[in-house]
């Protein structure tokens, strides 16, 4: 819009001929001769009634106080723009109370805890960096349990085979049979035996042998003795499996989350065997024929494993082959758990350390390179060059 352009006529502006008066009262400056209290009376002699009532009203509220920080320095100077008078109006108001201050977002993270706070936490975090995972310890406790009971059971099958019951029978020194069973009459009869204790057959696999004049080979104690036993053979051999299988798991969970940690759980498996054998090997050599005794209390009734001496169960497996048994399992446990303890020796290389010369050497050139930098800083506090002696 410039100078020259039409303006529209508005039905409420002064239609007077006079277009240097400017548009409202409030921009006319005010003359020096007239006081304060005139200026409404001005305005109203020279709008209408209703425009000198809105101008009136306007200027009596834009109009800065004299003396009033923003006020014009000069009577009769008005503020140059309405910024200016915005301005002028807020610094004679005054800051407005503040009725509610907010905390800042991070007023909490300013406030630091007590020291012994600090310092729980702290101990706290240490033992959580320091501490070791739960479940290789686990592992490794089945495995220390679990080897010994393995290589029991183990030993035991190997021994209840018919190729020791061979070794038994044909050995030098082995007590005979005076009833008239020879060797391969015990051999026939014993493998049957054995045969049953690790088959799924019933009572009858035993109770229909017949000897060679057609009486039963075993009578129904017997018999009934053998079920006892195989009931026993059977759950213990479940029970190694089902140790050997979680045994397994546990290897290969160790080998990947856990440095060392099936050789940790051998070796402590391998001491718990080696004492146990020493401790059942030191009961059996007081009193083997006790230590017999005791052993079926724990496991048959009484009155169910005891025979005449010219049953068949007395002929095949005589108190002498039961001796050798027990020789053989502890002999076979002995050597394995011994082996097991030797290839699992916590040796400075297995656990990942150097040999004592090269860490003996390592600890010298740490020394030596200690010495050297507290020499350098003794020489550089003294003021001597390095690489120069005093004289």
């Amino acid at each position: 819009m410039t100078e020259k352009s039409p303006i529209p006529k508005d039905p409420d502006a002064d239609t007077h001929d006079d277009g240097d008066e400017p548009a409202f009262e409030w921009m006319k400056p005010a003359p020096k001769s007239t006081p304060a209290d005139a200026r409404p009376a001005q305005a109203a002699d020279a709008r209408p009634a209703r425009a000198a009532d809105g101008a009136q009203d306007s200027s009596t509220k834009r109009l800065p106080e004299e003396g009033k920080p923003g006020a014009a320095s000069a009577p009769g100077q008005q503020p140059e723009s309405r910024a200016d008078r915005k301005a002028a109006e807020a610094a004679e108001a005054g800051p407005e109370p503040a009725l509610f201050a907010e905390p800042l977002p991070t007023s909490a993270l300013q406030v630091r805890p007590p020291e012994a706070e600090v310092e729980r936490r702290n101990h706290e975090r240490e033992q959580a960096a320091n501490a070791k995972p739960v479940a290789p310890r686990i592992f490794q406790v089945l495995l220390a349990v679990f080897y010994p009971v393995v290589l029991l059971v183990l030993a035991i099958r190997a021994v209840a085979s018919p190729l020791f019951l061979w070794v038994e029978y044909y050995r030098p020194g082995f007590p005979g049979d005076g009833y008239g069973f020879n060797a391969d009459d015990r051999m026939t009869y014993g493998s049957y035996a054995l045969d049953y204790l690790s088959n799924w057959s019933g009572p009858r696999y035993l109770g229909e042998l017949v000897n060679q004049n057609g009486e039963k080979l075993f009578k129904e104690g017997e018999v009934s003795h053998m079920a006892d036993v195989k009931t026993v053979m059977l759950s213990a051999f479940g029970a190694g499996a089902l140790m050997i299988i979680i045994g397994i798991v546990a290897m290969l969970y160790l080998r990947k989350r856990s440095t060392g940690g099936i050789r940790r759980g051998l070796f402590a498996g391998s001491i718990v065997t080696v004492v146990l054998i020493l401790g059942l090997g030191t009961l059996a050599a007081l009193g083997w024929q006790q230590f017999f005794t005791d052993f079926h209390h724990i496991f048959f009734a009484n009155g169910t494993w005891t025979f005449a001496l010219d049953d068949t169960l007395i002929r095949l497996f005589p108190g002498q082959y039961w001796m050798d048994s027990g020789i053989a399992i502890g002999a076979l446990v002995s050597i394995t758990a011994l082996l097991t303890l030797i290839f699992t020796w916590p040796t400075r290389r297995r656990r990942g350390l150097s040999p004592k010369n090269e860490a003996a050497a390592e600890g010298a050139a740490n020394a030596a390179d200690t010495d050297a930098d507290t020499d350098s800083v003794a020489r550089a506090e003294a003021g001597t060059p390095a690489g120069t002696r005093e004289k």
